[in-house]
């Protein structure tokens, strides 16, 4: 597999979210030459969204996607009607900051509830209901499934083939996000995305630790794991992807305990070998 464009190397904000906050997250990868970014809404909210536009454009950032939208399922009309009055906020977010997607966690079981079909019913239809919204807003939503262990309490869309079936369902304005880490480990991975083409909108890189310590907030370093990431990566350039290969890393027990400009130049010096 080829060297990875370096010119495609995008950060999530999430890799230093409990070091810097989105002004110094900016800058720190602009000065490292990176001018991908991936924000997050809690750190958007703490700067200003129009701040934020404003730091953005001033540093020549393309920003890849807002995280994030989703968790369409509660136990109630009112707790559906406040997800959606939510993923219509992240929208006006994601158009005011240029967003390239909004990135969508679907969310999980209702607290209380084993009714796993509803929970995946409420998905669909909360994200048929929020997607006018979007294409009016000329924000693409980005379904990103996520591993099975998320099912319950994160995301009831675990595989890539079930982000797909939605697409197919919901049309124009949807896409997916492939994400290493939630879908390394699956079967019909190649096909998957082969059938994805233009529609998959991100692609995140980090690696599966074994063992963990935990299944959410130790994901490794690209390199450090057993996900084979540039067979991946190969998979989704031959779908026809040609968007930035993002660094998504959430972890509570390594790298967000570092100084973050050591994290940025692991980052860097991983992508060159392990992407």
């Amino acid at each position: 597999m080829a060297v990875p464009d370096r010119q495609k190397l995008a950060i999530n904000q999430a890799t230093t979210m409990k070091q810097w906050s989105l002004q110094e997250a900016i800058e720190g990868y602009a000065a490292r030459d990176i001018r991908g970014i991936s924000v997050w809404r809690n750190k958007l909210a703490e700067c200003g969204v129009t701040e934020a536009a404003t730091i953005l454009s001033d540093h020549g950032m393309d920003v890849t996607g807002l995280c994030r939208g989703g968790l369409f399922p509660a136990n109630d009309d009112a707790g559906r009607q406040a997800a959606l009055d939510d993923n219509r906020r992240a929208v006006d977010e994601a158009a005011v900051i240029g967003a390239e997607c909004l990135v969508m966690v679907c969310g999980g079981l209702p607290d209380g509830s084993k009714d796993m079909i509803d929970a995946r019913k409420q998905v669909a239809d909360g994200l048929a209901e929020m997607l006018p919204y979007a294409i009016d807003a000329g924000v693409p939503v980005a379904i990103e499934p996520l591993h099975p262990m998320t099912a319950a309490d994160r995301a009831c869309v675990n595989t890539l083939e079930h982000a797909l079936d939605l697409c197919d369902t919901l049309g124009e304005g949807t896409g997916v996000a492939v994400d290493c880490y939630h879908v390394w480990w699956d079967p019909k991975l190649e096909q998957q995305i082969a059938r994805a083409g233009d529609r998959i909108l991100g692609f995140h890189v980090c690696d599966w630790l074994v063992p963990t310590i935990d299944l959410v907030w130790d994901r490794g370093m690209m390199g450090d794991g057993v996900i084979d990431i540039p067979r991946i990566r190969g998979w989704v350039e031959a779908a026809g992807y040609r968007g930035y290969n993002e660094v998504e890393i959430f972890s509570e027990h390594n790298w967000w305990k570092l100084d973050p400009v050591k994290v940025i130049d692991t980052c860097i010096e991983r992508y060159d070998q392990f992407v």
